[in-house]
């Protein structure tokens, strides 16, 4: 492909110029992606952690790792899994008094 400021070719995967520094129409489609499902099982993490585990879950496995969503899918499976041994935990102290 050819930089479309200063017309040096350049690789296809190249997301800014190396010779003029200029950004690529493949640094746009990158940026624009999203993951909805990701930023969904975050939410979801905090009001019924279960959904959120499953939704951060299918997230994390359909973005590629270092993308921001993957980070956000990362947290909602923790938060999950930490909101569900909280919950635990007082479903056994209620019981147990």
């Amino acid at each position: 492909m050819f930089c479309k400021n200063c017309g040096k070719e350049i690789n296809d995967k190249a997301v800014v110029c190396p010779y003029c520094g200029v950004q690529t129409e493949n640094l746009r489609a990158q940026s624009s992606k999203s993951n909805g499902l990701a930023v969904l099982g975050l939410v979801f993490a905090f009001l019924i952690p279960i959904v959120g585990l499953i939704l951060s879950a299918i997230g994390r496995v359909n973005t590629t790792k270092g993308d921001t969503d993957y980070g956000l899918a990362t947290a909602g499976i923790v938060i999950s899994i930490l909101w569900m041994i909280l919950g635990l935990m007082f479903v056994i102290l209620w019981f147990a008094l």
